[in-house]
């Protein structure tokens, strides 16, 4: 009991020091009290009026539209973001629509249909994310954030050791990697290696030797979409492993062939 008497007094002198400045003494008296006798209990009193005699459908809305949007600051991962945006904005709508503040209710009423779409974007995403783990190796749901290029026979699209900033997917025609001697067939992708490497570095040379289309994406988009869902991360390390273990399977056959060829070279030798 003391203490909160304490409290209460030291509030009070802080109240008085405060109505001794004009700006805030205008402010007391707008809300209705004598900056020359003010106290906790007369402030707390008049705030406590103040809150009940604007306790209104429309406000309650208005109310719960803002608990939503703060929870949009605190919320890490998009797809519950976008869920909680999308409530606020329709709480943000009805106090707009019952107070008859036409700006607002148009303002959210036409975020809604953004947010909805932003959402069914990530749903798709996290789904196509989910099927890598099932082996879905389908690019398709890539597609939409990338841009088309096209290339002619002979076309160096970049080469090993270059500085690497976006990963390709072949559409149309052929494309070689030189290092390895391998032909790329549409619907593979390249350059994804780079965005893995420290210094984002090409790893091989590719040269278009049949005329093809592309499409292309930057790591920048990439890592957008990364941190917009990060169940992305796992579907590109599956995507980026595949290749890997297709390139070791590859120089293990040819250290293979070579050991065979030298094995037959050194019985040719003997006899």
């Amino acid at each position: 009991m003391e203490l909160s008497a304490d409290f209460s007094t030291m509030l009070d002198r802080i109240l008085n020091t405060a109505a001794d400045n004009l700006r805030i003494a205008k402010i007391l008296v707008q809300m209705g009290l004598d900056p020359n006798n003010i106290t906790s209990d007369a402030l707390f009193n008049r705030l406590g009026e103040i809150g009940l005699a604007n306790i209104t459908l429309a406000n309650m809305f208005a109310l719960v539209g803002a608990i939503f949007f703060v929870a949009t600051f605190l919320i890490q991962t998009m797809v519950p973001l976008r869920i909680a945006n999308m409530v606020g904005c329709t709480f943000f709508a009805t106090f707009g629509a019952l107070s008859g503040n036409v700006a607002t209710f148009l303002l959210y009423l036409l975020l809604l249909p953004i947010n909805a779409v932003r959402l069914r974007q990530m749903l798709k995403l996290v789904k196509k994310a989910r099927n890598a783990t099932q082996g879905d190796m389908s690019m398709e749901w890539l597609k939409p954030f990338m841009t088309e290029r096209r290339y002619r026979r002979g076309d160096r699209l970049f080469r090993k050791g270059d500085a690497a900033s976006e990963m390709f997917l072949t559409v149309t025609g052929k494309f070689l990697v030189k290092e390895i001697n391998v032909e790329l067939p549409p619907g593979r992708l390249m350059g994804e290696l780079g965005f893995l490497t420290p210094n984002n570095q090409r790893t091989g040379t590719v040269e278009c030797i049949e005329d093809g289309q592309v499409l292309t994406i930057t790591y920048e988009r990439l890592l957008e979409i990364y941190f917009q869902d990060p169940q992305f991360g796992y579907y590109f390390l599956v995507l980026t492993s595949q290749r890997l273990l297709e390139n070791i399977a590859r120089l293990e056959e040819i250290i293979a062939q070579q050991k065979a060829g030298g094995q037959t070279a050194a019985s040719t030798g003997i006899a």
